[in-house]
């Protein structure tokens, strides 16, 4: 009986160890803006940005709409939506689309500029999600949306065009 006791001491201290040692990466700060079709294509969804304890950010990004075995390529582009030829900020992981689900930890632009998620959500941006890297498909934006300070322009102004990305 002893033994069963200690075992089951052991065992409740060991879970007790485990579980503190799981911290939350997140402060609890987070912000959501909605992303809209983009073209002829019916996907929407969100894109959230957490705030990990580093100052760092995930940005999750969920579609509704989305199937298939493809990656979908996702960026951050500088300007609002609507903005032509807007340059890449930062490239971001693929989009499953059997799930409709990406997750990137973001700490810096794509010129190595570091950036929190203060910087980020004071940031004139926008998300947009293409349906392919390369070729004409690249044109094709299935889904995007303003971050930062670029939602107060679709507010001001009403729902934006999105504008073609620059070719690269």
């Amino acid at each position: 009986m002893k033994k069963i006791f200690g075992l089951v001491v052991c065992g409740v201290l060991w879970i007790s160890c485990q579980e503190s040692e799981n911290v939350n990466d997140f402060t609890g700060n987070e912000t959501t803006y909605a992303l809209q079709p983009g073209s002829e294509y019916d996907i929407s969804g969100t894109v959230t940005i957490k705030e990990r304890r580093d100052g760092t950010s995930l940005v999750l990004v969920n579609l509704t709409g989305t199937s298939g075995n493809n990656k979908l390529p996702l960026h951050l582009h500088l300007g609002d939506i609507s903005t032509p030829g807007a340059d890449v900020a930062a490239l971001l992981n693929p989009i499953d689309a059997k799930t409709g689900i990406s997750e990137t930890i973001l700490t810096q632009l794509a010129d190595e500029t570091m950036l929190s998620y203060a910087d980020l959500i004071k940031l004139e941006a926008c998300v947009k999600i293409h349906l392919a890297d390369t070729g004409p498909e690249r044109d094709i934006i299935l889904a995007g949306g303003n971050i930062g300070v670029a939602v107060g322009k679709a507010a001001a102004s009403g729902r934006l065009g999105v504008g073609v990305c620059k070719s690269e």
